[in-house]
């Protein structure tokens, strides 16, 4: 196409970002080597990952939940500011301020509250055990099985890697038993009163009759991105 063709006026160029990024698919586009910070989260009894990707030069925002683009601004002149976005009725926002250096520093805030003030005040209500099947706990391999197991105190619901678990729960002396089959693993929750009133009851997780210990929220921000992902 000659210079000087009339193709080329202003009015026929496109008004699309030059650095768009629809072309290419969602599984291509995420790269864990472009994130510059995560979270992570219990909300409404699911546990999601959430990952920011800045263009510190391009100005480019992009916001992933368990791996999946909920947000994406392509070309942006100001490169500090807040996106806002939902997870199920949770409200989120992700500012991007300043710091010294020509550095950026990444907050979260989930309905209104500082992530890690959030995190803390929902970790007193759930209870998580991380378990992989199929080989020694502190070995895993491409056949291993990953389980996340979670309990929602207030309510008793029971997860395994966010979906909802309907077994009931058989009475025992001194409390009760839920029983759950998971492959070729026997999972047993065993809920016991702790004999004072401060700690109230204890759960504990049994699989194949071995204890499994009990998890912090903040360590599914070292599991691999997969037990995160949502199908």
């Amino acid at each position: 196409m000659s210079f000087l063709s009339p193709l080329l006026r202003l009015e026929n160029l496109s008004t699309e970002p030059i650095m768009s990024l629809d072309h290419v698919p969602e599984a291509q586009r995420y790269n864990k080597e472009n994130i510059v910070a995560q979270w992570c989260a219990p909300i409404n009894g699911k546990m999601y990952r959430i990952e920011l990707e800045h263009g510190t030069t391009s100005g480019r925002r992009m916001i992933w939940v368990n791996g999946r683009e909920v947000l994406r601004r392509d070309w942006m002149f100001k490169l500090v500011g807040e996106d806002t976005f939902c997870i199920e009725q949770a409200r989120c926002i992700i500012r991007v301020d300043p710091a010294p250096g020509f550095k950026y520093e990444y907050s979260l805030y989930i309905d209104g509250k500082p992530h890690a003030q959030y995190t803390e005040e929902l970790t007193r209500q759930y209870r998580l055990w991380l378990y992989t099947s199929g080989t020694d706990q502190a070995e895993k391999t491409e056949m291993s099985l990953e389980y996340r197991i979670m309990l929602k105190l207030d309510t008793l619901s029971l997860y395994v890697n966010d979906e909802l678990r309907e077994e009931t729960a058989v009475f025992v002396h001194g409390g009760t038993d839920t029983s759950f089959v998971l492959q070729d693993t026997h999972f047993v929750l065993q809920a016991r009163s702790s004999g004072n009133k401060l700690d109230g009851i204890v759960h504990t997780l049994l699989a194949n009759g071995e204890l499994v210990p009990e998890a912090k929220i903040q360590q599914i921000m070292q599991e691999p991105v997969s037990i995160l992902q949502t199908n």
